[in-house]
């Protein structure tokens, strides 16, 4: 990325953002029973890697978890070329199940959207809920997270590039001008 950079958070307050969020889900579901996470390709997944660990050791349980590849959900598809196709990897059924849908950093809402719109064509889960560690603003559609590791308002030009370590945990948020 080009420009100055600046860093937002670094892994500690990654990890503290991540401890809050996990409290924030387990209180509101009161426990885990039906929970589910599934964290969007690429960045979400690794994320729900993260929480999923934290609620086990909160609650000594493994909740499930998935992955959600949205690529052929984008409403951009036919403007874009060379979109690689990932995998969808959800081996439980989604039926009334309490969704945590993760994301690393929301923007504009298309990316969630689409997630969602695939999630439902796996099945109709009791409740979809939305944790992000970055909401950044400028949504263009009316989606809002349910749980957010940090609110940072930006402008359009600038970008947000959450890094990941070679074992795909988080090491640092930067914004780029």
């Amino acid at each position: 990325m080009a420009g100055e950079m600046t860093e937002i958070l670094d892994s500690t307050a990654i990890q503290r953002a991540l401890t809050r969020i996990a409290h924030e889900i387990l209180e509101r579901n009161k426990g885990v029973d039906n929970l589910v996470l599934i964290g969007i390709r690429t960045g979400g997944d690794y994320l729900a890697a993260e929480l999923q660990q934290k609620i086990a050791e909160i609650e000594g349980v493994k909740v499930p978890l998935g992955t959600v590849d949205i690529t052929m959900y984008r409403d951009d598809l036919g403007h874009r070329s060379n979109l690689e196709v990932g995998q969808t990897d959800i081996r439980f059924p989604l039926n009334d199940r309490c969704v945590v849908l993760v994301d690393d950093v929301l923007f504009t809402g298309r990316t969630i959207r689409a997630a969602m719109d695939a999630l439902v064509d796996l099945g109709r889960p009791r409740t979809i809920q939305l944790a992000v560690l970055i909401d950044r603003g400028h949504r263009e559609l009316p989606i809002r997270p349910d749980y957010v590791g940090r609110n940072l308002p930006t402008s359009r030009s600038e970008q947000i590039e959450v890094q990941f370590n070679a074992q795909r945990g988080p090491i640092g948020v930067n914004l780029f001008k």
